[in-house]
């Protein structure tokens, strides 16, 4: 999942081919010399990182620098470096709620791997941005806390759970979210709380999608409850779900929000006016959940995008319904 782009300068807008070559911070500038820490901690920022290899839809052209962060002085440098060097940056999890620009990202793509995990035995966990959704899910739900079942079939991040709201089952992520800890795009870290009511939340959307100066998400706090029944309804998600969705192919998840009460889910709408199976380019419309778009081999943005609109297109005109995407299409 992706958390935002953001433009350092000018004020912001959370996510091979070319050179490869690795390279030390310090040498990407040569009119600066940004403070990482030692040497050792000092991340290192690559050109030209596929972004198809970061996606879990295998689509996206090169990112113009590329960065892994293990640990909040990496993630804070970062986004500092980008800031007072005029470049825009995205904060990626794991690229599997959006969809690259053909021609990538012209900027830097900062890759959350905070992947701690702090728990108190009593179903509190503090976890990093980069840890996987669906082994949290799985990790909790073994443990015998119940809240977070529904994870366990969501292939994103911590952080892109938390930027989206992700949600299954009758479960939302906000039910059990307690505290975010954030970097703004000045690199200063900050905090939501949900008792002062800073993390008001609704379907697929939370706080930070509207935020402007949001850097990236660092930490979330959950608080579960004991559920004897946790770890077996976690599972009859997981097998639902890979009855139902093309969990094997390469995907985005789900593409468009469910248009809300009283209408039909958007997976049955796109199915409705015939549209499972239709292919654009390398980009098919999945026979088995009509709202899974799927690459078939050799997708192009431009193939999904086309796809999209005929879908919007079509359901509008057959049902008079406007769907919304879910999927965030990065720009170049």
């Amino acid at each position: 999942m992706a958390v935002n782009a953001r433009q350092s300068a000018p004020p912001p807008t959370f996510l091979g081919a070319g050179d490869k070559t690795r390279k030390k911070v310090g040498s990407l500038c040569s009119s600066c010399s940004p403070s990482f820490g030692s040497e050792d901690q000092a991340p290192e920022f690559v050109r030209g990182k596929l972004l198809s290899e970061l996606s879990t839809w295998g689509i996206g052209g090169a990112a113009r620098l590329f960065v892994e962060v293990r640990n909040r002085e990496q993630l804070v440098s970062s986004i500092r470096h980008c800031r007072e060097h005029n470049l825009k940056f995205l904060a990626l999890g794991k690229g599997s709620n959006c969809l690259f620009d053909d021609r990538g990202f012209d900027g830097c793509v900062i890759l959350s791997r905070i992947n701690d995990m702090h728990e108190n035995g009593c179903g509190r966990y503090r976890v990093g941005s980069g840890y996987p959704f669906n082994l949290l899910g799985i990790h909790t739900s073994k443990q015998g806390f119940g809240g977070l079942e529904f994870a366990s079939g969501i292939p994103g991040t911590v952080g892109g759970a938390v930027f989206m709201n992700a949600g299954a089952d009758g479960q939302e992520t906000i039910e059990v979210l307690e505290a975010v800890e954030f970097v703004d795009t000045n690199g200063q870290t900050r905090e939501l709380l949900k008792k002062q009511g800073e993390l008001a939340c609704s379907y697929r959307k939370s706080p930070f999608q509207g935020m402007p100066d949001l850097g990236a998400i660092l930490f979330a706090t959950f608080q579960l409850q004991p559920c004897p029944l946790s770890r077996d309804r976690q599972r009859d998600y997981l097998a639902r779900r890979k009855q139902t969705q093309p969990v094997n192919e390469r995907s985005a998840g789900c593409v468009f929000r469910n248009p809300g009460k009283g209408c039909q889910s958007a997976g049955a709408l796109i199915e409705a006016v015939g549209l499972k199976g239709l292919r654009i380019g390398g980009a098919k419309v999945s026979e088995l959940h009509a709202n899974f778009l799927i690459n078939t081999g050799g997708a192009k943005a431009s193939d999904v995008l086309s796809l999209i609109s005929v879908i919007k297109d079509r359901v509008r005109a057959e049902s008079g319904i406007q769907l919304e995407q879910e999927v965030r299409y990065i720009p170049y």
